[in-house]
């Protein structure tokens, strides 16, 4: 497990390194003068010692080697420069937004969790029966549905008909319900269909046939044995899905006003404050990163097999 950490950690830097030296070249070849954004005016109000003396000021007249060891240094630091348009430092920014960010998806993997394992399970133990059709077009429902005209809808129903939940605001359990919904039910129906999957190829396994005929409860080989190897793909591809979480979030932080790191993001975009821009990009990836690391440690304690066959091979 060690040399697994340090693999991923080793893979860690490599992609900061590689996003670093992708998002700083973007920034350079993106459209627009970031001088002109900073000062906020008309090239015909700014003088061009104005500019010139602001570039100076960024070192916009380094060579653009200069200029990423500049930043890469920051980096280093957790320094990622100031925001063009607020001023503030971009770690402190990202640091204010990155909770309200983690809050709507926990509040999504629970939804999807509280969906998709139910459905799993129903369609697994009842194969192509009624339970099953049902759960199968609940899940194509869910994988049809764009999150953010779930969304829509959902805020049309229950905010504007029914008015019973809130669409806009943070900071209570009944702002997160459609929100989280919006965003974990389209992903509860990939999971719901891997759950199956799963969940049917351990049923035909020996092990699950011998504690059968030995007497073992159905439900303790459910919980105990089914699912645990069952889970395996689900999980697998949840590491590989957390850049579309990661996405899907940004759209429904717009859609229900979460000032998130995803409304930053877009925010950032539109007034091209590229600093912003280049520190949720690398931020982003970095999670995803360490998601993925966590999901392979995962792999141990979920099925020991696993690590009975590293040490058989070590």
């Amino acid at each position: 497990m060690l040399s697994l950490v340090r693999k991923r950690l080793l893979q860690l830097v490599i992609v900061v390194f590689i996003l670093s030296i992708f998002t700083f070249c973007l920034m350079k070849l993106a459209p627009g003068d970031p001088v002109m954004t900073i000062l906020n005016a008309d090239e015909m109000m700014v003088t061009e010692a104005d500019q010139a003396k602001l570039r100076s000021e960024l070192g916009f007249d380094q060579p653009l080697y200069v200029q990423y060891g500049r930043w890469v240094l920051g980096l280093i630091q957790l320094d990622l420069g100031k925001s063009y348009i607020s001023g503030k430092p971009v770690w402190n920014e990202m640091m204010e937004r990155l909770p309200i960010t983690v809050q709507l998806t926990a509040g999504a993997l629970v939804v999807m969790v509280l969906i998709s394992v139910p459905l799993g399970i129903i369609s697994a133990r009842f194969p192509r029966k009624w339970p099953d059709s049902i759960s199968r077009i609940l899940a194509l429902i869910g994988a049809s549905i764009p999150s953010f005209w779930l969304g829509l809808m959902l805020i049309y129903f229950f905010a504007f008909k029914l008015q019973i939940l809130p669409s806009t605001g943070i900071g209570t359990f009944s702002q997160m319900i459609l929100p989280s919904f919006a965003l974990g039910f389209t992903l509860a129906a990939v999971y719901a269909r891997l759950l199956r999957a799963g969940l049917l190829e351990s049923y035909d396994q020996d092990y699950i046939r011998a504690g059968r005929a030995r007497g073992v409860k159905e439900w303790r080989i459910l919980w105990y044995h089914a699912l645990r190897a069952a889970l395996l793909p689900a999980i697998t591809v949840f590491g590989l899905s957390m850049g579309s979480l990661l996405g899907g979030a940004v759209v429904i932080e717009i859609l229900f006003s979460w000032p998130g790191l995803g409304s930053m993001a877009v925010d950032a975009i539109f007034a091209r404050d590229y600093p912003v821009i280049q520190g949720y990009v690398l931020l982003t990836g970095v999670f995803v990163v360490i998601v993925n690391l966590l999901v392979d440690l995962s792999y141990y304690l979920i099925d020991p097999r696993i690590k009975r066959g590293k040490e058989g091979t070590s």
